[in-house]
């Protein structure tokens, strides 16, 4: 079996190890296809993200690690596009379908960088309906999903970041559950996959992966497809727990 792990970060954005820490991680594991990305560019915030005039430095800079190690290991330069992002994306091999900010009343916040930060979104932006602000969320990874063509949509349901044990909302709420099952059903008809990412729960968020396993199941009994990955931002996140969840989820 091939394994790949297609959703790796590094210093280049906000991941913790080197490029080369993290290839020679990924081939102690047992690597054999690597994607290497980065966070896009957002004039807004610069929370994870390269600045405009970085993007080209990291492609060039994953050109040279292609051919230093492309007898040990396929190298990929990919991109993790936000959906308020604008990225000239023939630069990269591939690209993923995120959303990873709100823009209400005129201001920006982020979903996934500190549970106060989505608190003040749901309670400024939302005006404390935090279904509004889930309906809103799966809407953009919807748009996010039409507007490129990505090799899969990443963490599916990243605004249960901060939510373990339901301090923020009821997953189990029927807005909640409608929000999720119409953007699945419409990801679908795009043909577009869904990542199975295990970097919550590398990171300590999470005890599952995205999506849910209720999510992941609904994607698959639709025709849906899942791709394994680790948003690794360490050397040691690499393919983490893939046995385990390709296992759990049937990837």
């Amino acid at each position: 079996m091939i394994i790949s792990d297609f959703h790796v970060h590094t210093k280049f954005c906000d991941g913790k190890n080197t490029p080369d820490e993290m290839i020679e991680s990924a081939i102690e594991k047992g690597v054999e296809v690597l994607g290497l990305v980065t966070h896009c560019y957002t004039p807004f915030k610069l929370y994870g993200n390269l600045s405009e005039s970085s993007i080209d430095d990291f492609v060039k800079g994953i050109a040279v690690l292609k051919e230093k190690y492309k007898d040990k290991i396929k190298i990929l330069c990919g991109v993790e596009e936000d959906y308020h992002a604008n990225t000239d994306l023939t630069k990269f091999d591939y690209f993923l379908g995120s959303s990873h900010y709100f823009c209400e009343k005129g201001k920006y916040y982020a979903i996934d960088d500190t549970k106060e930060e989505l608190t003040l979104a749901i309670n400024e932006g939302f005006d404390g309906d935090v279904y509004a602000m889930c309906e809103k969320y799966f809407e953009q990874v919807v748009s996010i999903a039409k507007k490129i063509d990505c090799l899969f949509v990443a963490h599916f349901d990243l605004i249960t970041k901060f939510n373990k044990e339901n301090p923020l909302f009821d997953e189990n709420n029927e807005r909640y559950k409608n929000a999720w099952k119409k953007a699945v059903l419409e990801i679908i008809k795009l043909g577009k996959a869904f990542e199975v990412n295990t970097g919550g729960i590398s990171r300590g968020y999470k005890l599952t992966p995205y999506p849910s396993y209720e999510i992941a199941k609904f994607i698959k009994e639709n025709g849906g497809k899942l791709m394994l990955s680790s948003d690794a931002h360490r050397a040691s996140g690499i393919a983490f727990e893939f046995s385990k969840w390709q296992k759990e989820y049937d990837v």
